[in-house]
């Protein structure tokens, strides 16, 4: 059984013991996404803490809350493209087929 907790905050070492925990908590606010293009559950999600902290959690730990179609081909730079990945406070969702566009999906499940 894993006993580490979900997340702890490295600013002010607030502990949150379960991700239902860590979403709930309005203290907590996601502002931003850094893609990672090759492997995307290898991005990463920012989020502030009310102490003032800042920190990342890969997408792979969020990856399970969309069950909807992942595109198999990203549509980066393409003519469906919206540039949505390449600016990381842009949190809403993308319209493109993309293989990209689940992780934006999840991002509007967090918030």
């Amino acid at each position: 059984m894993n006993n580490q907790p979900f997340k702890i905050c490295p600013t002010c070492h607030h502990i949150w013991n379960t991700r239902e925990e860590f979403l709930a908590d309005k203290s907590v606010e996601i502002i931003g996404y850094q893609v990672h293009f090759i492997e995307l559950k290898a991005g990463i999600f920012l989020f502030n803490h009310s102490c003032k902290g800042t920190f990342g959690i890969k997408v792979e730990v969020f990856s399970d809350m969309y069950q909807g179609p992942i595109f198999e081909q990203r549509q980066t730079g393409g003519p469906a493209c919206t540039g949505k990945c390449y600016h990381k406070n842009d949190l809403t969702p993308c319209p493109a087929q993309c293989e990209c566009a689940f992780v934006r999906e999840v991002i509007q499940k967090i918030k």
